[in-house]
C-alpha cells in the first residue's frame, strides 16, 4: 500500500481513537456534576470538548512528543503501518468499553498497544513501563482510601459546612438560557445561594479534569501519526480534539450515566469530594511525567467514597470483634445548614438502608473488570499483531 493512501488511513483511525477519547474522559469528569443535576449532559460535552481542547493545545504537544520516545527505545518502529495498527487496537478496545457504558482508561489502553509493539520488536524500555505501571496500580488505592477516609470521617462535618445535594425537582442548576441575542447563564433548580457556590465548584473541577486529559490523552490518539514526520503537530491537535469533541456528545452519555447515577448515589458534596481528590492526583502524576490513568483513580475515588459512606455504623471495636458492618445514613442526614449528623455507630438499625441504596456492588464489579479487559484487550491484540503477522516486517 502506497504511503499517502495508509496516512489517510492513519487520520481516519486517529479520529476514531479521538472519538472514543471523548466517550471515555467525559463520564469521570462531569459524572458527579451530572448526576447531582448541576448541569445537562450537553453543557457537560461542551465544556468537556473546550477544556480537552486549551489543554491539548497548550500542554498536549510535550506529551505527544514524549510518549513517542521514551517508552521504545528505537523511534524507528513508529512505521505508518505499525502506527495504523496500533491506533486500531486503542480505538477498538475503547470502543468496547464505551459501548458496555464503562469509561476504560484511554492511557492504559494507549500505552499497553504502544508497548505491545515495543516488546515484540525488542525495543521496549522496561524501566519506563515499570515506573508507568507502579504508579498505576499505587494511584487508584490512594484514591480510594482516601475518599475512604473521607467518606467514613469528614463528609457529614463537609456536608454540613457546604450544605448543598443538587437539585432536586430534576432540573439542572445551571444551565444556558439561548433565547436572547447573547446566550447566559441561568440558575434552575431549587438550590440556595450556597448550593449554587457548590454547583460552580464541582464543574469547575470537571473542567480541570477536562484540561488534564486534553495534556495526557491527545498524545494517545495522534502520537504514532506525529512520529511519522508527515503531519505538523497542530493539524493533528485539531483533527484529535474535533473527534474528541463528537464523542463527548454522543457515545459519552452511556458513560456519564454509569459513574453519575448507577455506581452510588452521589449528592453534589459527594461530587466535590471524589472531584477533587481525582484531580489532584492527576496533576501530581502529571507533574513527575506520568501518563496518568483518571478514569480509574476517579472511578475508585467514587467506590471508595460509597463504602467509607456506608462502614459508618461500625465502630474500629466493632471490627476488631468480628461484628456486622452495616450501612450508614449518616453521612446522609445533615443535609441541612448547622444540622448535626450522628456519630460513627450511633445509627439506629432501623434506620440502616441496605447497602445497594448507596453503593451498586454489581455495576462497580463490571465497571472494574472492564477497566481491566478494555487495555488487554489493546496489549494482547497488538502484541500478536506485531509479534507474528509478517506484513510488518519487524
Amino acid at each position: 500500500m502506497n504511503a499517502e493512501p495508509l496516512l489517510i488511513v492513519g487520520i481516519l483511525t486517529a479520529i476514531f481513537v479521538g472519538y472514543n477519547i471523548g466517550g471515555s474522559t467525559t463520564g469521570p469528569a462531569f459524572g458527579p456534576a451530572v448526576g447531582a443535576d448541576v448541569i445537562t449532559k450537553v453543557m457537560a460535552a461542551g465544556l468537556m470538548s473546550i477544556f480537552f481542547f486549551i489543554g491539548a493545545y497548550t500542554i498536549g504537544p510535550q506529551v505527544v512528543t514524549t510518549l513517542g520516545e521514551e517508552l521504545v527505545t528505537d523511534t524507528a518502529i513508529f512505521t505508518m503501518r505499525s502506527n495504523v495498527a496500533v491506533l486500531f487496537f486503542i480505538g477498538g478496545a475503547l470502543f468496547v468499553g464505551n459501548y458496555a457504558g464503562v469509561p476504560a482508561s484511554t492511557s492504559m489502553t494507549a500505552v499497553g498497544a504502544i508497548a505491545a509493539l515495543g516488546l515484540a520488536t525488542g525495543e521496549l524500555d522496561w524501566s519506563v513501563l515499570g515506573e508507568i505501571v507502579v504508579w498505576w496500580i499505587v494511584a487508584p488505592i490512594i484514591g480510594f482510601w482516601v475518599a475512604g477516609v473521607v467518606g467514613r470521617y469528614f463528609y457529614p462535618r463537609i456536608n454540613a459546612w457546604v450544605a448543598i445535594e443538587g437539585s432536586t425537582d430534576g432540573e439542572p442548576m445551571i444551565s444556558v438560557d439561548r433565547s436572547g441575542t447573547v446566550p447566559r447563564l441561568q440558575f434552575g433548580g431549587d438550590g440556595d445561594r450556597r448550593e449554587i457556590t457548590g454547583a460552580f465548584v464541582v464543574v469547575g473541577i470537571g473542567c480541570l479534569m477536562g484540561f488534564s486529559s486534553g495534556t495526557s490523552n491527545i498524545a494517545n490518539a495522534i502520537a504514532p501519526i506525529y512520529g511519522t514526520g508527515d503531519v505538523d503537530m497542530v493539524p493533528l491537535i485539531l483533527i484529535g480534539s474535533a473527534a474528541v469533541a463528537v464523542g463527548c456528545f454522543t457515545i459519552a452519555r452511556r458513560t456519564l450515566d454509569t459513574l453519575g447515577n448507577d455506581i452510588t448515589n452521589l449528592p453534589l458534596t459527594a461530587a466535590i469530594v471524589v472531584a477533587v481528590i481525582s484531580s489532584t492526583i492527576v496533576v501530581g502524576l502529571s507533574a513527575i511525567g506520568i501518563p496518568a490513568s483518571f478514569v480509574v483513580i476517579a472511578t475508585m475515588s467514587i467506590v471508595g467514597l460509597g463504602w467509607g459512606r456506608a462502614t459508618r455504623t461500625t465502630t474500629l471495636s466493632d471490627a476488631a470483634r468480628g461484628e456486622e458492618t452495616r450501612v450508614s445514613v449518616g453521612a446522609l442526614t445533615a443535609e441541612q445548614e448547622g444540622e448535626q449528623s450522628p456519630g460513627i455507630g450511633e445509627e439506629e438499625p432501623e434506620d440502616i438502608p441496605k447497602a445497594s441504596d448507596l453503593f451498586d456492588p454489581s455495576t462497580t464489579a463490571r465497571v472494574i473488570l472492564m477497566q481491566n479487559v478494555v487495555p488487554l484487550i489493546s496489549t494482547v491484540g497488538a502484541y500478536i499483531t506485531f509479534r507474528f503477522v509478517p506484513i510488518f516486517g519487524f
